[in-house]
């Protein structure tokens, strides 16, 4: 078969479609069965940290054999782990034997744009990308996800049909990581249809070059808004949504679709956007709105209005993620792509892992509400470092034709060549 752009752009959309369709059920289906074998929000919260540790690691890992070695082999390879990371969950209920599949499986606590296939899939679709088309790509690529994402949510409330079938609700959870498993050969499926042969040269050059410095500028300031992030990870979330309103699985998997449905359609807003004021002003002008919803929700005893401003933060909270993307893709060369999508993403999860176990201590405190006032404060301070460090550095669709060479900064990319923006 004859590969084209678009053809393997296809299969990257697909399978980020089917592990989205996975990550949408499990945000919601792990804490209610973790709690099902009797772990508290202690526990739990270790397990979610567990989980996002492990994901750094790996995803670090792919980042830097995605130069060396065959793309589509590694993406294989990780939708075999996939695989059995959902037939191994329901198969122990011992922490000390969970720590380790979560620690080396695919499973999170929150879903999005996280997991050990995404800078392999990010520079496969960077790598053919116009400057113009770049950000338009991201999109697409968060958009699949996250519809997919949606769908997922509402296949959280299957465990109570199976129960009204004459299921326990213990083998009604299990039965749920074992679709996971299936969504794992799927994607092993689509990953196969890549065309062979694909990987990063660099011809012995080192993985990061002159963009060094902005990357790991950038990677600190995306690691605080992760830490942020960590003490209001979905899955804990969920948690305290039981805990506090008593909230059913089958209501909380519609709610989630729905922010999970704000989250997707985001992304085609964010292009528009993003053209009009640029990348970096619109991670943060609608970033900041987001936060603040989540400070509010930590105070409000009413349900619904709770649902309500959770449901505005999921219009705005998630633009970022597209454009942040297109962002770090258009500051390297493409020979960097692979480890700079990797080096700005690993300590993000890195530092995502640190808040949920922090967040499951406090949930049991007097006021439950505290992780979000922490996420919501550290996530606006990383709004406006970004904004000050940041504004003045383009992109290249970004910059004056006539100013796109001869200035002083930072090197960014055009046409495959680095310029001084």
């Amino acid at each position: 078969m004859r590969f084209s752009p678009s053809n393997e752009a296809f299969y990257v959309y697909a399978a980020r479609a089917a592990r989205g369709f996975g990550d949408g059920f499990a945000v919601i289906i792990l804490p209610a069965y973790l709690s099902e074998i009797g772990f508290d929000a202690f526990r739990i919260g270790v397990i979610a940290t567990a989980a996002l540790l492990g994901t750094a690691v790996t995803t670090l890992t792919a980042g830097f054999l995605g130069k060396q070695y065959d793309l589509r082999n590694l993406l294989l390879i990780m939708a075999f782990v996939m695989l059995a990371t959902g037939v191994a969950i329901p198969s122990f209920e011992h922490l000390a034997l969970l720590l380790p599949i979560f620690f080396v499986g695919t499973m999170n606590p929150q879903a999005g744009d996280i997991g050990m296939m995404v800078p392999l899939e990010q520079s496969m679709l960077a790598r053919r990308a116009t400057d113009e088309e770049r950000t338009s790509i991201f999109s697409r690529y968060s958009l699949s996800g996250d519809l997919a994402t949606a769908a997922g949510t509402l296949a959280a409330a299957m465990p109570d049909t199976l129960t009204s079938f004459g299921f326990s609700k213990i083998n009604a959870l299990k039965a749920m990581f074992y679709l996971y498993a299936a969504l794992g050969a799927l994607s092993a499926v689509l990953y196969q249809a890549l065309p062979a042969g694909q990987r990063e040269e660099t011809h012995g050059r080192a993985a990061l070059g002159r963009s060094r410095g902005i990357v790991y500028k950038l990677t600190a300031l995306f690691s605080l808004d992760a830490f942020a992030g960590g003490f209001a990870v979905q899955s804990l979330v969920a948690l305290w949504l039981f805990q506090r309103f008593g909230i059913s699985l089958s209501a909380i998997s519609t709610f989630y679709f729905c922010t999970t449905i704000l989250n997707a359609f985001s992304y085609l807003a964010a292009v528009r956007v993003a053209k009009r004021i640029g990348l970096v002003n619109t991670m943060v002008f609608t970033h900041i709105p987001s936060n603040l919803c989540l400070i509010i929700v930590a105070f409000i005893p009413s349900l619904s209005v709770v649902l309500a401003f959770l449901l505005i933060r999921a219009a705005l909270s998630q633009m970022d993620v597209p454009t942040r993307t297109s962002y770090v893709m258009a500051v390297v060369t493409p020979a960097e792509q692979p480890a700079a999508a990797a080096i700005t993403a690993a300590p993000r999860t890195l530092a995502l892992s640190v808040g949920p176990a922090l967040s499951g201590v406090l949930l049991g405190t007097g006021f439950s509400g505290l992780p979000f006032v922490i996420s919501g404060t550290l996530k606006t301070v990383y709004d406006l470092a970004l904004l000050f460090g940041f504004r003045h550095i383009k992109p290249p669709e970004e910059q004056d034709k006539n100013l796109r060479s001869n200035n002083s900064g930072t090197p960014a990319r055009q046409n495959g060549q680095q310029l001084i923006c």
